[in-house]
């Protein structure tokens, strides 16, 4: 994959059409405590998304099951001041500020693949840092193998949490290599602004090897474990959606196919394009599940 430094995707699109102030103000905190953007090898070369189309066409469960709700209901949720709890099996357990989080960390602009359990995607400009800088930050203590997220709980702001539809909060959780990798990072940007409330403000994992339910939005906890921890959606579908959720083509849901996916921002005739094994990301995650069965670890 190769990055183009001519040109910031941010250039390229007027962000007054699809932000609205409060949003902005509500992720400043972030981007004024982050260092310089700085160029990534990791990104694709492929043309992402607009910024309309990632920021109202998302699943946010917490705004709404439409895929405009999120953006339709997520302006009224506070975003600043934030804080993390960190805790479990670290050297430096504790609730940290935002800024604490962010400080010291590299801020890169991440163009990433983003595949969606439903069979459609995108390319997202992201700004971010790697999670392990984080959690080498902490100290991870000897024996720890998992990494367990938790997101905001607020239904008062947060309008379908007030359903009983799902078991909240959201809750995710990573391998301890696979959080550690250098592609999984914590985004607090789109398009060289701070990260819009219904993509995850203020800040969220991403993860873009797996399908997209596995990064987690508006984190406010993160525990490293010994222990492979519960997910939202394996609890609620275990034979549907499993701990790993990587992309592969060869592995069907049981309710459609996995082997091809729709393009948001294709139009109507857009047609679909083949997934590819861990959504591209193949020759840096693949050694990652050396000698496992992914048709049994899906």
């Amino acid at each position: 994959m190769t990055f183009k430094t001519d040109l910031r995707w941010s250039d390229v699109t007027p962000k007054s059409l699809f932000l609205n102030r409060r949003q902005l103000i509500a992720g400043a905190a972030a981007l004024a405590a982050s260092p310089a953007l700085a160029a990534s090898p990791w990104s694709t070369d492929e043309e992402p998304n607009s910024l309309e189309d990632i920021t109202t066409y998302n699943n946010y469960y917490e705004f709404g099951f439409d895929k405009g709700d999120p953006a339709a209901n997520a302006g009224a949720l506070k975003t600043d001041p934030w804080s993390i709890v960190i805790d479990g099996m670290v050297d430096k357990p504790g609730t940290y500020d935002l800024a604490d989080v962010m400080s010291g960390q590299t801020i890169e602009e991440r163009i990433y693949r983003f595949r969606c359990v439903e069979a459609w995607s995108m390319i997202v400009p992201w700004q971010g840092f790697e999670l392990a800088g984080l959690l080498k930050k902490v100290g991870v203590q000897s024996g720890a193998k998992y990494v367990a997220f938790e997101t905001l709980t607020r239904p008062e702001e947060m309008p379908g949490q007030q359903s009983g539809s799902f078991p909240w909060p959201y809750v995710e959780g990573l391998r301890l290599d696979e959080a550690m990798h250098p592609l999984t990072i914590m985004a607090t940007g789109l398009y060289g602004q701070p990260i819009p409330n219904q993509n995850g403000a203020p800040i969220r994992l991403v993860v873009p090897w797996k399908y997209g339910f596995k990064s987690i939005k508006a984190i406010v906890k993160i525990t490293l474990t010994d222990k492979q921890p519960p997910t939202t959606w394996n609890k609620l579908q275990a034979n549907e959606y499993g701990f790993y959720a990587n992309v592969n083509p060869g592995v069907d849901h049981p309710r459609w196919s996995q082997a091809s996916e729709r393009r948001i921002g294709g139009g109507l005739f857009g047609g679909r394009v083949d997934t590819l094994m861990f959504n591209g990301y193949g020759d840096h995650v693949a050694s990652l599940y050396a000698g496992q069965d992914l048709t049994r670890d899906f």
